[in-house]
């Protein structure tokens, strides 16, 4: 599917990234730097890729520039509220840079970090994708931790399509 404006597209992120947000809410805070293993990602580390990966990566090469990634480490932000605070600024910062595009800026040629052109509006695409990818892994790291309540991706949990599908 064409994006050729980018008002359905700031509309689109906005709200994959609020169901980002109730599930990163969801990490306990003692649990922040908790590692699922050697070289692995912490959920801290999660959160706080997210947000630079999008402002220093996404919105630097949309605009055409070089992406300026510098890893997702305590250093950007240190415990949970923190973690929440930086999400929130840098996506706003993101999407004031997004918004600026016009239907041509949208239709036009960027560079992948790796150097590879790509139609704009495409790589807008592919940062929406790396961002359900990675909550995913929140949730699964979640699931893991054993008795954290996460909330359903979309309004029903399993156990309740179970059960309306019960009563037809």
């Amino acid at each position: 599917m064409e994006l050729r404006t980018i008002e359905p597209f700031i509309e689109y992120f906005d709200k994959v990234r609020a169901r980002t947000m109730r599930v990163v809410q969801c990490i306990p805070p003692d649990k922040l730097e908790h590692s699922f293993g050697e070289d692995r990602f912490t959920l801290g580390d999660l959160a706080r890729h997210l947000a630079v990966v999008e402002r220093y990566t996404w919105a630097e090469c949309v605009q055409g520039r070089p992406q300026r990634y510098n890893g997702c480490g305590r250093e950007w932000a240190d415990g949970l509220e923190n973690v929440l605070a930086l999400m929130e600024r840098l996506h706003q910062e993101s999407m004031k840079i997004f918004s600026r595009f016009t239907p041509e800026d949208l239709a036009a040629k960027c560079l992948t970090p790796e150097g590879s052109p790509i139609t704009r509006w495409k790589a807008l695409r592919l940062m929406v994708e790396h961002e359900i990818h990675h909550r995913g892994e929140i949730y699964a790291y979640l699931g893991l931790l054993g008795g954290v309540k996460t909330p359903p991706l979309y309004g029903m949990t399993s156990e309740e399509l179970r059960a309306t599908a019960a009563k037809i």
